[in-house]
């Protein structure tokens, strides 16, 4: 088992990203699931593929589907809330003592 530091993820679930590289770059989408263990998430509508389907006893028919795999998190920016364009994310604790996620291109606060 190999001792790797666990990292912080700055994409939260329900963030709205968008792709940076790969073949889906300029796509926008939110952030479905987080798997931070292997530093990648689930984004709406990026890196669908076609899954071939045998019938079960829950499916009878079977068929080919519509999946969204993972897509490393390096793959992806924050969007800026103001212009919707990729954004680096920033964190700074403000005067009541939270500590609250920043867009550094424009300076909002995220959720």
């Amino acid at each position: 088992m190999s001792a790797v530091k666990k990292q912080k993820m700055k994409i939260k679930k329900g963030d709205t990203v968008v792709v940076i590289a790969g073949k889906d770059k300029g796509a926008k989408g939110e952030v479905t699931k987080v798997l931070p263990e292997d530093r990648r998430v689930v984004v709406q509508g990026v890196n669908v593929v076609k899954k071939h389907q045998k019938p079960t006893q829950l499916n009878p028919q079977g068929g080919i589907q519509n999946i969204e795999k993972s897509i490393h998190v390096s793959n992806i920016a924050l969007a800026d809330p103001k212009e919707g364009t990729a954004t680096r994310v920033g964190y700074k604790t403000l005067k009541d003592g939270s500590k609250v996620r920043f867009a550094k291109k424009s300076g909002e606060t995220i959720g």
